[in-house]
């Protein structure tokens, strides 16, 4: 028995060696910033196999709308005579072959929301009242009765209808919520958690579906997280050794290296392929700002460039990360709640970047995570300081895998855990020329115009809320504003 057990042993260690070399193969190459392809030509094929699956789900349903077709007719015989059951079935019924293109026709695009198409709401924008952007009310209209329609001094119950049916569109679907849900796919991605019920609807897509699991959490994931873990430890060991090394070029110069070094590491941990566009723009120095999808944005641009960080002071696998990173470069970690840690770090912003010798310094303005469909309100403080402003743009492409942290509902561990069970992370980046505030420009007007920029960039919606709504009820001076107008519509003025 001993000998059978220690035959085994070697045999299987034996089996192993030949993977475990392949993922330092794969660690090495990630290292030292090269690349054989082999990702790219992964997503590629993935994508011929998403595609094989919607022809084939499309297959199967004009299969059954051709025997709901067939039974139909069926039915609809009478006592008449098959001839003329059959001319008045063919002037009575709907074309269901014109049903299925216009079913076909109707799949959203990826990066649309599942509810984003609904045609039976058609909202009453000009009675939603937006959030303040210079102090004064703003509106996304202007109201009916300032165009002359409701003159009328007398109070009619008519003029709170508007009000009722806004505020039930509300309730059915806001453009705020919404935000905060997974994208809707136009194509199923054999990813149960976007399942749709496709994976048993024929033989090929179910076998196809069988080995798409194996491949995802039999061999990625494993690999996945040993890679990953190779790529902590490294982090911590290499800015630990860079943090001892004293100031000056040389450990700018050693931290820049290392950075990229070791985030190229942990982006093969998730198979990450990230297309770069306009290099030209890539900041040198001052105010980083972009879209903030997930805590993997931070990964996705420091593969290509080295930035200092700001932002809220996390524990966990995060905050592990982030005392490793305050080892070797200057970075901002602040408390949320804490009001007077705030004024500390717009002092210290203010001085990171009229340092030219720091690395620019990455800030996402809208303060949480958004699902990869809009960009909602950027924060004023990073545009109050000064300097050049260098925005980027990031869109994720959500058929490989949904890369938005809905951080009220999934801790950072499952997060990760989805993320290294998805087929892959590919995104595309976009360096945006740099931008500066105008002399009469306030700081609130330059966000927003710099918001505009990245959202025409990256194809998202531009939303002036808050994206801190997704854990906060809206202040009570916008319910006020909304009182305030809706008395001034039943007066008439």
């Amino acid at each position: 028995m001993e000998v059978l057990a220690s035959v085994s042993s070697v045999l299987s260690m034996f089996a192993l060696t030949p993977v475990i070399s392949l993922m330092f193969f794969i660690i090495f190459l990630a290292s030292i910033g090269k690349s054989l392809g082999v990702r790219r030509m992964y997503v590629s094929l993935l994508v011929k196999i998403f595609e094989y699956g919607r022809q084939n789900i499309e297959s199967i349903r004009k299969q059954q709308f051709a025997n709901l077709d067939t039974s139909d007719t069926d039915d609809g015989s009478t006592q008449a005579g098959k001839e003329t059951a059959d001319a008045g079935s063919e002037g009575d019924k709907p074309d269901c072959a014109s049903k299925l293109n216009g079913n076909a026709n109707k799949h959203l695009s990826n990066g649309d929301l599942a509810n984003g198409g609904n045609s039976v709401i058609s909202r009453v924008e000009s009675l939603i009242l937006l959030p303040d952007v210079d102090g004064t009310r703003s509106k996304s209209r202007e109201s009916n009765h300032e165009d002359g329609q409701n003159d009328s001094l007398e109070f009619k119950l008519s003029n709170c209808l508007d009000y009722v049916k806004s505020g039930m569109e509300a309730i059915i679907e806001d453009e705020v919520t919404s935000r905060f849900e997974a994208e809707e796919l136009k194509n199923w991605n054999l990813l149960t958690r976007t399942n749709r019920h496709y994976e048993f609807i024929s033989l090929k897509l179910t076998i196809i579906w069988v080995f798409g699991f194996f491949i995802r959490y039999v061999i990625l994931m494993p690999s996945r997280v040993f890679i990953c873990f190779v790529g902590v430890m490294w982090l911590t060991l290499c800015t630990a050794l860079v943090g001892c090394i004293p100031e000056g070029p040389t450990k700018r110069w050693m931290v820049k290296m290392v950075l990229i070094q070791c985030f190229g590491v942990l982006s093969s941990a998730l198979s990450s392929v990230v297309n770069y566009h306009n290099l030209e723009n890539r900041p040198l120095n001052g105010i980083c700002v972009a879209n903030h999808t997930s805590p993997i944005d931070v990964l996705m641009l420091m593969c290509d460039n080295c930035y200092s960080l700001i932002g809220q002071r996390h524990g966990g696998f995060l905050g592990v990360l982030q005392r490793a990173l305050a080892r070797a470069s200057p970075h901002i970690w602040f408390e949320r709640a804490e009001a007077k840690d705030r004024m500390a770090v717009a002092k210290r912003l203010k001085e990171h970047v009229s340092d030219p010798n720091n690395p620019p310094i990455l800030i996402f303005p809208e303060g949480t995570c958004i699902n990869n469909t809009s960009v909602m309100q950027f924060k004023k403080g990073s545009f109050e300081v000064g300097g050049v402003i260098y925005p980027v743009a990031i869109k994720y492409d959500a058929r490989f895998g949904d890369a938005f942290w809905n951080s009220s509902r999934y801790s950072m561990m499952q997060y990760l855990y989805m993320m290294m069970t998805s087929w892959a992370i590919v995104c595309d980046v976009w360096y945006l020329p740099p931008m500066t505030r105008g002399e009469d420009e306030s700081a609130i007007d330059f966000a927003n115009r710099v918001k505009g920029v990245i959202a025409k960039q990256g194809g998202l919606v531009d939303l002036v809320w808050d994206g801190q709504l997704k854990r906060m009820k809206p202040k009570k001076e916008w319910m006020e504003k909304q009182q305030e107008e809706f008395t001034k519509r039943l007066k008439g003025e």
